[in-house]
């Protein structure tokens, strides 16, 4: 029989050390002859990134130096560190960002490397050297690289035709980031060099995601031009639809090494996401596959079988192992939890609502959920809303032991996909440009006043949550909104201006079309920075920040907590030295959910 409880004070087993407990985090997959290669973040090991290898008995190796850290800092936000050619591992070290064979390093300090293509004797790679991007061409002999293209401010996506005569690449100038406009560029390669260099598809209106060539020699990308990223084939003189759908096949490359779809033989496997959910399909009509999962990425294949990282509502993303004869699956690899009873797990609910002009919002809605518990009899939870980062991103509905902290404990959570989010085509995708700061807020109060109006959430116990561009959000909405009690800004932007000019370079001139340009529209960020307007934010705020963040710097956080604190507004700032944009460490991840949550239930005057 069940306890009665006031929701936010139920006692949950989903602990803070549950989420670090084996909480890794999955990166680039690859498969060269019989193995399967991926890296993983561990934040057991103070976020030490590490490559593992998959054999075909089923034996799982660490192949990385214990002394050393798989990560590519390119853009920041790297991806794509490592490499593989017959069974030898080429990947960049986090600490001096030099590419690495073993433990011998291949190239000097100074300069970063990403996106790593093998064809001995040769090594292809996206470099990095203060502010200047480039392809560069590593000769593996003499450890001696050139520069083989230069004058775009981005490269990315370098990728080698099966004979290794051609490169095909991605491209891009400010003010556009990848999302916006790319160029896809082919060449001949050879001896170590690229000529004659040719653009094939592209605009500054048009983004162009994975390049990939067949085992034929054709190669394949997505296109948004018909407003969604679809997948198309380059015949040498058109690019020609494949299959021509209302579904997104491409992702904002973020990072490097996206992948959402890959060649078994002839055939392509691909993931698509369509009102929310991913699925899985094989060409020519990229019918939904039966699998259970409603999230899939990082797809790789042989004729035989796909690998991908996926998960569900009730399953953490994992890495899978799909073989094609006998619909067989296998997991390669999980993150292990203790057992927890269903009971205790909170399923995802997929809302479209009404928000401001017209205009309809999306978001995953997750309500109270613990089998030990039911709330007094015409009482309504507190809720929390999520606000995700980017902004040109999108929220994932798979298992997130973060949410299930929440929820167990009596709190609802909205996970929201606000306008400018990706998904839903370009168009919904678009709907920020020049509107961040308005339209973001506007989907994160209507949802949540969406579920007041319903009876799924107290009124006047509402917060809100977000990091980087999410705690911009989060600002903004408890400074020019009127819905939420009380918040928590997770490395946040709190004055746009300031961002632009301290910013790293990939996101320089982001806020270009999300904002208006700088500083010609000064005005204008000032006007939608919360750091001048701190005389409207009225609630209580908590500020979580690494205190070597180069994507937003720690001083966005000092200025608003500061500022709050000469108000007299209730407001903490908690600064983890050593971490960066996003933590990494067990204990600083444990740390900052418990102050969050004691802080709400302290302004919400819960008695846990």
């Amino acid at each position: 029989m069940s306890n009665v409880a006031p929701y936010g004070t139920w006692h949950s087993p989903i602990t803070s050390e549950w989420l670090t407990m084996s909480q890794k985090k999955y990166g680039t997959i690859v498969i060269e002859g019989a193995n399967i290669y991926w890296d993983e973040l561990r934040p057991s090991e103070n976020g030490r990134s590490v490559v593992v290898r998959y054999t075909p008995e089923g034996e799982k190796q660490d192949m990385t130096p214990e002394n050393l850290s798989v990560r590519t800092r390119v853009h920041e936000y790297g991806g794509a560190p490592f490499a593989v050619h017959e069974g030898k591992i080429y990947f960049v070290n986090d600490k001096d960002q030099r590419i690495y064979l073993d433990t011998e390093p291949l190239t000097e300090p100074g300069t970063r490397f990403a996106d790593l293509q093998v064809l001995p004797p040769y090594l292809i790679a996206v470099g990095e050297k203060k502010d200047e991007n480039f392809l560069a061409c590593l000769h593996l002999p003499t450890k001696k690289w050139e520069k083989i293209a230069a004058g775009k401010d981005f490269y990315a996506s370098p990728t080698l035709s099966p004979d290794g005569t051609q490169l095909a690449f991605l491209t891009w100038d400010h003010p556009q980031m990848p999302w916006d406009g790319t160029e896809l560029w082919v060449a001949d390669f050879k001896e170590g060099r690229l000529t004659p260099i040719q653009k094939i598809a592209g605009s500054s209106q048009e983004s162009i995601f994975e390049p990939r060539w067949s085992p034929s020699g054709f190669l394949h990308f997505t296109s948004d031009k018909t407003g969604w990223w679809n997948l198309y084939r380059w015949n040498e003189k058109a690019a020609e639809p494949l299959c021509e759908r209302d579904a997104e096949f491409g992702l904002p490359q973020w990072m490097f090494g996206m992948s959402t779809y890959a060649f078994a033989g002839e055939k392509i496997v691909a993931a698509f996401v369509q009102d929310g959910r991913w699925s899985l399909g094989f060409s020519p009509d990229f019918k939904p596959l039966p699998l259970p999962w409603t999230f899939f990425t990082q797809v790789r294949a042989t004729p035989e079988f796909a690998v991908f990282i996926a998960g569900s509502g009730v399953q953490d993303r994992s890495i899978f192992k799909y073989e094609f004869s006998q619909g067989k699956t296998t997991v390669l690899s999980h993150n292990v939890h203790p057992h927890l009873d269903p009971g205790y797990i909170s399923q995802p609910q997929f809302l479209t609502y009404s928000s401001s002009q017209g205009r309809k919002a999306h978001a995953f809605y997750y309500p109270p959920q613990n089998k030990d518990y039911r709330a007094p009899e015409g009482t309504l939870p507190p809720l929390v809303v999520m606000s995700h980062g980017g902004p040109t991103g999108a929220t994932s509905h798979t298992f997130d032991l973060k949410i299930q902290y929440w929820t167990s404990r009596g709190i609802a959570v909205l996970d929201v996909d606000y306008g400018g989010s990706t998904g839903y085509g370009r168009p919904y995708r678009d709907a920020l440009k020049r509107k961040w700061g308005i339209v973001d807020i506007e989907d994160c109060e209507a949802g949540a006043q969406h579920l007041v109006q319903q009876h799924q959430a107290h009124p006047h116990q509402i917060a809100i949550r977000g990091g980087s561009a999410g705690g911009y959000t989060t600002l903004a909405a408890l400074t020019f909104g009127k819905t939420f009690t009380v918040g928590a800004s997770y490395y946040g932007v709190s004055d746009l201006g300031a961002l632009v000019e301290e910013t790293h370079k990939f996101e320089s001139r982001y806020l270009d079309s999300l904002v208006g340009p700088y500083p010609a529209e000064k005005k204008l960020y000032q006007e939608r920075s919360p750091l001048f307007h701190v005389d409207k934010l009225k609630c209580p705020v908590i500020f979580f920040q690494g205190a070597e963040d180069l994507v937003v710097p720690l001083n966005q956080a000092e200025k608003m907590y500061h500022a709050l604190q000469t108000r007299g507004i209730t407001t903490e700032l908690i600064v983890y030295e050593g971490e960066q944009h996003g933590f990494r460490k067990s204990q600083n991840i444990r740390d900052s959910l418990e102050k969050e949550i004691a802080f709400y239930l302290k302004v919400w005057k819960i008695a846990p």
